[in-house]
């Protein structure tokens, strides 16, 4: 953000295979990985780039990172004697996890409890991360056929055409899996809507995350010691997916 008010006019998907330079990042950046936003110089474009530009007038900037993690940018930003001074205290977590409460987060962690150590992979896209039947069905079909133990958070997709946030399905998944799919992984594998993510990325029977890349799901992962496999969705999480800038 701190740049973008430099460089918003030399980038550019004219190319789809070119790269562009950020002082923050270690390497350049292929353009295909960055934010669809940057290039839609329309609409609410405008805005971001008044708000970026007004973070130079500010006294000091606090970031939810540390520097063993992102020792480049947060070298870049500290160093630079253009920007406000920038404070990396992360990471700050919300270990207590979401205030919900009842039977999903019992039943799940009592499942959780009868599972041998890291043997389940939690599949998790965030609470704007949902998918359409045919893409549930593919991913259904891979656990599956993995015969590993799973746990998979689902949210029911937004009607077609309409710009809604995901909700909870309630335990009501017809017409999103592949029918007899619940009945032949119930001993297997667990399917349910809203999870206590920090909850169960702190169990010792998760031992994998396949996640959206979301910040606050990164810095969990990390926090916990669990691998991430990356399935970047939109925004600025298909820059974090390979974590090489």
């Amino acid at each position: 953000m701190l740049h973008l008010p430099i460089r918003h006019t030399e980038l550019t998907v004219s190319d789809p295979n070119s790269v562009t330079h950020f002082p923050s990042y270690a390497n350049p950046v292929p353009t295909s990985v960055l934010p669809a936003f940057l290039f839609n110089k329309h609409g609410g474009y405008t805005c971001l780039l008044n708000h970026a530009r007004r973070f130079r007038e500010k006294k000091g900037i606090i970031v939810n990172t540390f520097k063993e993690l992102e020792s480049c940018a947060v070298k870049s930003l500290v160093d630079s004697t253009e920007s406000p001074p920038v404070y990396a205290v992360g990471p700050l977590l919300d270990l207590a996890g979401d205030a919900r409460s009842g039977s999903d987060r019992e039943e799940i962690v009592k499942w959780l409890d009868e599972q041998p150590p890291s043997s389940v992979p939690f599949l998790c896209f965030g609470s704007l991360g949902s998918f359409g039947p045919p893409q549930l069905a593919e991913i259904a079909a891979a656990v599956e056929k993995s015969g590993h133990r799973f746990l998979w958070s689902i949210r029911r997709p937004p009607p077609q055409g309409v710009f809604e946030m995901p909700t909870d399905c309630g335990g009501d998944y017809d017409g999103f899996l592949p029918e007899g799919f619940l009945k032949r992984m119930e001993n297997r594998g667990m399917v349910c809507g809203w999870a206590p993510q920090t909850t169960v990325l702190g169990h010792a029977a998760v031992g994998g995350f396949v996640s959206h890349c979301g910040w606050n799901s990164i810095l969990e992962s990390l926090w916990v010691g669990v691998p991430i496999v990356t399935w970047a969705m939109y925004a600025e999480q298909l820059s974090r997916k390979e974590w090489r800038w």
